[in-house]
C-alpha cells in the first residue's frame, strides 16, 4: 500500500524499545514538525482553499499527536528531551532541485511530506507488531492509521496540482532515493533513524 522500497528491520525495534524515552522524544518532535509543515503550507498557499482546509485538519491532528506522546511520557515519569536535528528530512529535501516555480515547490513539499508520513506509518506498524507492552502496541497501531491517512492526503494533492504521470515519476524516484538512504539506518532510537 505505501510503496516503500525498503522495509525496516526488526532490529530497529530492539534499539527503539531499549531507549524508549529517546524514541518518544523524537516521535513527539516529529509530530510537532509535521504540524509546523502543514501550517507553513497554509501560509504559503493560502489561496488554495481545499488544500488549506486539509492542512488545517492535519496541523491540528499532528499537535494532538504531540500531546498524546507527551502525555504518555508524563504517565511513564519521562521528561520530553531536547529536539535533535532530523537528518532524515534534511536528506530527503536534497533529492529535488531548488525551484522558484510555486507549483513545482508545492509538489516537492507534498511528496516529501507524503514520504515522511509513509515511513512513519511503516515504522509505527513494525514497532507495534514487535512490542510486548499492550499500551504501546495499541498506541502505535492507532497512530499508524492516522499516518497512512496523511500520506494519502499529501500524495493525492500532489497529483491534483500536476499531471499524474509526472508526479508518479517524481514519487518513484524519491522512493528509490529514500530506500538507499534507509539501508544505512535503523541504528538509532529515532522514528526515522
Amino acid at each position: 500500500m505505501l510503496g516503500l522500497k525498503f522495509e525496516t528491520k526488526t532490529s530497529w525495534v530492539t534499539i527503539a524499545k531499549n531507549d524508549l524515552q529517546q524514541i518518544l522524544t523524537d516521535h513527539a518532535f516529529a509530530e510537532q514538525k509535521a504540524a509546523s509543515n502543514a501550517v507553513s503550507i497554509i501560509i504559503n498557499y493560502s489561496e488554495e482553499t481545499e488544500l488549506v482546509s486539509a492542512m488545517s485538519e492535519i496541523a491540528i491532528e499532528e499537535m494532538e499527536h504531540f500531546k498524546m506522546v507527551h502525555d504518555l511520557m508524563i504517565a511513564r515519569n519521562m521528561v520530553l528531551g531536547r529536539d535533535q536535528v532530523n537528518d532524515y528530512a534534511k536528506h530527503l529535501k536534497n533529492y529535488f532541485p531548488k525551484t522558484k516555480d510555486r507549483t513545482e515547490a508545492l509538489i516537492q513539499r507534498l511528496l516529501l511530506a507524503a514520504l515522511i508520513e509513509a515511513r512513519s506509518c511503516e515504522r509505527f506498524k513494525v514497532f507495534s507488531e514487535n512490542l510486548k507492552d499492550p499500551e504501546l502496541v495499541q498506541f502505535y497501531k492507532d497512530l499508524m492509521i492516522s499516518e497512512a491517512n496523511h500520506y494519502t492526503t499529501f500524495l493525492g494533492f500532489a497529483r491534483q496540482y500536476q499531471d499524474k504521470e509526472i508526479v508518479n515519476k517524481k514519487w518513484e524516484g524519491l522512493l528509490k532515493y529514500e530506500a538507499d538512504f534507509m539501508k544505512k539506518r535503523g541504528t538509532q532510537a529515532k522514528v526515522h533513524g
